[in-house]
């Protein structure tokens, strides 16, 4: 019995370039890697299961455990991870100055159920006590024309309210002509800075993500790792293996970037900014598996419910594989 020859679609970070380049392999597989956009993946994978491995939204993933249909089994790999707080575009003459002029609002947004955008309604939430409820939400592409649809169907509570934004405009320019007051999501609309009116909500972003780490220990988790279910099935030892290997993926990638004698990234103070995240956040500042992220998790869990996109609440434990939980040592 020969390798599993199977689909491997991710995107194409440091973190997972050992992967496909061949310097790490997944054990018992031959893989074929499709570096793809995050969009692309997760409609590929939620409309038509297109892969056999792949990053997944974790939003849509805890949709789908919720209805208990997710096609894909999950690891704690966390290929994405991001402070929100530069997620959220407001037009700078519209009179708004913070969060909580963001109530009675008309704020963009690409799909109501985009991780990002969980992650930035309970930053709104929790930090300001502004709730969705509180915000007319228009549902539109930031670039493209023609609107966009959520990916997965959704039941949403009564008192959100969302309208879709005109097929012949985007959100980035209805920012910029005042159509709309403010915009979130995980991409930076094409009218931000220059000298028009797209602003930061936050004048200092980085700052306020740093507060707030210090504050919750939260590094907020995008994206994780998925299995089609079918394989999972039938290869019960193939999710602590793809863990194992997307772990050494990004151990390898650590070691280039600490590696200082020729800097591995097209950009100034690459050095001073490792110091940095590992002098806040710890040596392993970019963690894998459930033990380093049950808050995290929890948080995320909580909120989703929360905001009515899961219809019951989704546990920890029954979102990953049970042989994902724990690793050998010698």
């Amino acid at each position: 019995m020969g390798n599993l020859h199977l689909s491997v679609a991710v995107g194409d970070y440091d973190r997972t370039r050992p992967l496909i380049d061949g310097d790490v392999r997944i054990d018992g597989v031959d893989p074929v890697f499709l570096r793809l956009s995050p969009e692309e993946i997760f409609f590929r994978a939620f409309r038509t299961r297109d892969f056999d491995i792949c990053e997944l939204s974790m939003s849509s993933t805890v949709v789908k455990i919720a209805n208990s249909d997710c096609p894909y089994v999950p690891i704690p790999v966390f290929p994405s991870r991001a402070f929100r707080h530069t997620s959220l575009y407001i037009n700078a003459t519209r009179g708004i100055s913070r969060p909580e002029d963001l109530r009675g609002r008309r704020v963009g947004l690409g799909e109501y159920q985009l991780t990002a955008n969980v992650w930035a309604r309970a930053l709104l939430e929790d930090d300001y006590g502004v709730r969705p409820g509180e915000i007319d939400w228009v549902r539109g592409a930031f670039e493209d024309l023609g609107g966009r649809p959520e990916k997965i169907s959704l039941d949403l509570p009564p008192d959100i309210r969302i309208t879709d934004a005109p097929a012949d405009r985007t959100l980035a320019q209805m920012l910029a002509d005042g159509e709309i007051d403010a915009l979130v999501g995980p991409r930076m609309p094409s009218t931000f800075g220059a000298d028009g009116p797209v602003r930061w909500l936050f004048d200092d972003p980085l700052k306020e993500a740093q507060d707030y780490y210090r504050r919750t220990g939260i590094f907020p988790i995008m994206h994780l790792v998925g299995i089609r279910r079918e394989l999972v099935d039938t290869n019960p030892w193939l999710p602590a293996t793809v863990q194992k290997a997307f772990e050494a993926s990004k151990a390898e990638c650590l070691s280039r970037l600490s590696d200082t004698s020729a800097t591995k990234v097209t950009l100034p103070f690459v050095e001073d900014q490792l110091h940095r995240a590992r002098r806040l956040m710890g040596a392993d500042f970019w963690s894998y598996g459930v033990d380093d992220n049950r808050k995290v998790l929890d948080t995320f869990l909580d909120h989703h419910h929360r905001q009515g996109l899961s219809r019951r609440r989704v546990s920890v434990d029954e979102l990953f594989h049970p042989s994902t939980y724990a690793t050998a040592r010698i």
